[in-house]
């Protein structure tokens, strides 16, 4: 089952977010309160836990939810195997993929430690479709296309 492990969000953008327990995600904007919100195309940031620990098999520690800036932290789902234009579902809430992966201008502090950072390759973006609240271990469900 895939599924949500954690919603994190931050104020001011280029930093850590924070977990939160539920976050409300509202329509052509992404996470209420989120630095990154916004109506554009990537509104919402997910990261796999799969990829996560990629990064901590290489010897990083301290790594947790959020550190990667993601908005939602998945397990799971290979999150960047999603062509896009996939739709999912996460407790009523509809997500649309827009973008798979970034480019890295700045060299995040990960980068810095151990030459490599998953999010700009498995990171994926969406925009919210359809607005809700979305909580830790809420199910993941991708909508079939039509």
């Amino acid at each position: 089952m895939a599924r949500v492990t954690a919603i994190n969000i931050s104020e001011k953008k280029g930093i850590p977010k924070t977990t939160i327990n539920e976050g409300e995600f509202i329509v052509d904007f992404g996470l209420k309160g989120d630095a990154h919100g916004g109506n554009w195309h990537r509104q919402v940031s997910f990261l796999g836990q799969e990829s996560i620990d990629k990064v901590k098999a290489l010897g990083v520690e301290g790594l947790c939810t959020g550190k990667f800036a993601e908005n939602i932290t998945t397990e799971g789902i290979e999150l960047y195997t999603l062509p896009i234009g996939t739709k999912f579902d996460i407790n009523g809430v509809v997500f649309e993929v827009t973008q798979i992966g970034k480019e890295c201008h700045q060299k995040c502090a990960i980068f810095k430690l151990v030459g490599d950072c998953v999010m700009p390759k498995e990171g994926i973006f969406a925009k919210v479709l359809k607005g809700g609240i979305v909580r830790t271990n809420d199910e993941i469900t991708v909508i079939p296309a039509e």
